[in-house]
């Protein structure tokens, strides 16, 4: 299995969510992205197991329903994304600046930072 998943853009859809909200289960993600997704629930309810298997959510029982959560931080998930592209396709080196994402709607300025030492840690200090 891949080590670093890439999300779909429906599936960044949904990780956002849960950045936003926290755990839900999906009847709560169904009721959170009715709008944006238009999914049936039994659509829901497959992409949220997809992820699982992807690695990209974690799922646990409450009270006999199933809740999901995502693995990863949003800083972590959208770093490894960010240097795939950025270091492995385009094949940029040297110094990213983190400033093109100041203007983001979804990170934070300290979220920023924890992303700026992560874009520019060297390779062996990478977790």
């Amino acid at each position: 299995m891949n080590p670093d998943p890439i999300p779909s853009d429906a599936e960044m859809a949904v990780l956002k969510a849960f950045w936003r909200l926290g755990p839900m289960s999906t009847r709560e993600a169904q009721d959170a992205l009715a709008e944006e997704l238009e999914w049936a629930p039994s659509t829901m309810r497959t992409v949220l197991e997809r992820m699982r298997a992807k690695r990209l959510l974690h799922r646990r029982a409450v009270h006999g329903v199933a809740v999901y959560s995502p693995a990863g931080d949003k800083v972590s998930v959208l770093g490894g994304l960010l240097t795939r592209m950025v270091r492995s396709v385009l094949e940029v080196r040297g110094e990213l600046p983190v400033s093109a994402f100041a203007g983001s709607e979804i990170l934070t300025p300290d979220e920023l930072t924890e992303l700026h030492k992560l874009l520019n840690a060297a390779p062996e200090d990478k977790p």
